[in-house]
């Protein structure tokens, strides 16, 4: 049997993943770099950050500390990826590096200890960590995406639209569900 709780933190990660690729695909290429001024950072500047980050946390995860000599933390600034595509790499070599030691760990590595610069986290608590630190940067680049876009298709209830929803919750059977499934494959 699989651990529900690693089950549901890989569901919420992927639920998190989907909606900064629906802003990628609601803003211009130009519109990913693009900085409100020299302390802001620019959408593209965001996913270097997100990358850097899991590449340095989750590489060899159980057995190093998450924070890597390699890792150039303050590099993930620098508005300096010349193309959409470059990002989406960068944000993929991230995304599956996380995901891929999410999917290989089980319930007895939960309460195993690794390092963050030197401080010891449980698994649960490191995981716990990340699924903090990555959703408030994607909401970063959900809000920019939002003021930069043209046009607007919201990525959750959209304005006006509270009632309808709930009632159409509200219509169905109490059951068991995790809030991501009707937003992600069922096969995931």
């Amino acid at each position: 049997m699989k651990n529900e709780y690693l089950e549901s933190v890989i569901k919420q990660f992927l639920y998190y993943k989907m909606l900064g690729e629906k802003t990628f695909d609601q803003v211009t290429e130009a519109q990913l770099f693009l900085q409100h001024n020299p302390d802001s950072n620019s959408i593209a500047m965001i996913v270097k950050h997100l990358s850097g980050n899991m590449l340095s946390r989750w590489t060899d995860f159980l057995t190093t500390d998450g924070e890597k000599s390699w890792r150039n933390r303050d590099g993930e600034f620098e508005n300096d990826l010349e193309s959409k595509a470059e990002m989406l790499r960068l944000w993929e070599k991230g995304w599956k590096e996380m995901l891929d030691t999410l999917g290989s760990l089980s319930s007895g590595d939960l309460g195993q200890i690794v390092y963050i610069r030197n401080q010891g986290h449980t698994v649960m608590e490191a995981i716990n960590r990340q699924l903090a630190h990555y959703p408030y940067h994607v909401g970063q680049i959900v809000y920019i995406g939002k003021m930069l876009a043209s046009t607007w298709q919201s990525l959750s209830i959209p304005k006006g639209n509270s009632a309808e929803f709930n009632a159409g919750k509200f219509s169905q059977e109490k059951h068991r569900g995790h809030f991501t499934d009707e937003f992600l494959d069922p096969e995931v």
